[in-house]
């Protein structure tokens, strides 16, 4: 489903020391902090200086295509950075393609020292020299007291944002509560072209049933907790009911249906939507189609008496976007 939807998803883990060596993609993503904290650096297109930040669980940053990007952990605690992304241009459909400045995989290991050595304004001996220095590939761990250049307040401004203590756009007490990354609050994601949110289902509350209206794909990443979920198809026929836990991702295709139920402990998510400034239509609620269509319709369509339907309508007047358990 992620190749039919043109949807890539990888992670990094970095242990103390780790440095995951400069590389740039062939897909444009959104990166999540999934646990613990350190540093990236990123280089934008045509930028003469990389923007350094600090990271922690929660942060969300959109990279663009082209963007150069690091990423390092200092501390005892294990970094795990998400990646989504699309692939609708990439070589592989589904699938991420990296390029690695330097190592053993490095795409300047493949030049003739007669290349490089004229690009960089080297002489061969030294050219070959450089090349060969970082025996590593992809993630090497650096010794303790190794020095990095220091984040930067400022370079975080468009590129990243904490999703755990940015303003809620949902907040229902003991119901639930939603961030969403759009290009207000992170207007990098516009050229990313898909926006995200964070969702936090409080035990046993209910998601209620909607779908994207605007043609986007939902992937979804559990981060916390366990729950239900259940996706409904083209001609009422559903194609997903399972229980989902930490570490499930699954993807619910365009204009299909989906809900959620969280267990006791509760269920906490990470989206991303392909489209920058997603929208979505609920089934279920105050702001529900069911409110906005009239008796008579409603009373013709399920073919119910209109005793049936004021005892339907007259139902979550007051509930938006999440249900409370039941008494």
């Amino acid at each position: 489903m992620l190749e039919r939807g043109n949807i890539g998803a990888s992670k990094l883990s970095l242990q103390k020391n780790g440095l995951s060596l400069p590389r740039y993609s062939d897909s444009s993503k959104v990166a999540y902090v999934l646990q613990g904290s350190g540093t990236s650096g990123i280089v934008l297109p045509e930028a003469e200086k990389e923007k350094v930040i600090a990271i922690k669980k929660g942060d969300a940053i959109a990279l663009p295509f082209s963007v150069v990007t690091w990423w390092y952990n200092n501390e005892d605690t294990e970094l795990v950075v998400l990646f989504w992304g699309t692939t609708l241009k990439a070589h592989k459909a589904g699938e991420f393609t990296d390029f690695f400045l330097t190592g053993s995989n490095g795409i300047f290991t493949a030049f003739s020292t007669e290349f490089v050595g004229r690009a960089w304004d080297l002489e061969q001996n030294q050219a070959k020299s450089l090349v060969a220095s970082q025996t590593g590939s992809g993630i090497v761990m650096l010794r303790d007291g190794t020095i990095l250049p220091e984040p930067r307040m400022a370079d975080r401004d468009g590129i990243a944002l904490n999703c755990e203590e940015a303003q809620l756009d949902v907040d229902i007490k003991n119901g639930g509560r939603v961030v969403v990354l759009n290009t207000q609050n992170l207007p990098l994601v516009g050229e990313v072209g898909f926006g995200a949110d964070l969702v936090r289902l409080d035990g046993s509350a209910m998601c209620s049933p909607g779908f994207s209206c605007d043609s986007a794909y939902q992937v979804t990443y559990v981060i916390r907790g366990s729950g239900h979920v259940q996706v409904v198809g083209a001609d009422g026929k559903r194609v997903l009911k399972t229980t989902v836990k930490a570490g499930f991702l699954f993807i619910v295709p365009r204009f299909f249906i989906v809900s959620k139920i969280a267990d006791n402990d509760g269920l906490e998510w990470f989206s991303i939507i392909t489209t920058p400034n997603p929208i979505f239509s609920h089934l279920a609620g105050r702001t529900s189609v069911w409110k906005a269509l009239s008796p008579e319709v409603l009373q013709a369509s399920f073919n119910v008496a209109p005793d049936v339907e004021k005892l339907f309508t007259s139902k979550r007047t007051a509930d938006a976007i999440f249900f409370l358990p039941p008494n």
